[in-house]
């Protein structure tokens, strides 16, 4: 399946959780860890959690993939699902600002969601 086409069904996956400022960045000119990253807000632990879980399930349903590793959905301040080509981070406002991902790879280039 087409990686654009997988961080479409995770940001679709996000956004039927009602997460809010979702960016995705292709990230596959400027670095070699993965194509795409997706980055997502959710206003409580329950929030990121349920998109978190949301994206899990809609990618395994469409895509036939688990992710490769998981970090965070536990304490659900910041989680994250690595899929290799695709990275979906999940934060909650206050620590999506303290890390600024998006400044970080603001050299990526940006899709418009919903398109």
């Amino acid at each position: 399946m087409d990686n654009k086409l997988l961080v479409l069904i995770a940001a679709k996956a996000c956004d039927e959780k009602k997460a809010k400022e979702i960016k995705l960045i292709n990230i596959d000119k400027v670095s070699y860890i993965s194509e795409w990253i997706l980055i997502a807000e959710g206003l409580s632990d329950v929030q990121v959690r349920s998109i978190t879980n949301s994206v899990e399930v809609e990618l395994r349903e469409q895509a036939n993939i688990e992710p490769i590793r998981k970090e965070g959905v536990n304490e659900a301040k910041w989680a994250l699902l690595d899929y290799g080509d695709l990275i979906v981070n999940i934060f909650q406002p206050d620590i999506r600002k303290f890390y600024d991902l998006e400044s970080f790879w603001s050299n990526g280039d940006n899709l418009s969601f919903p398109q």
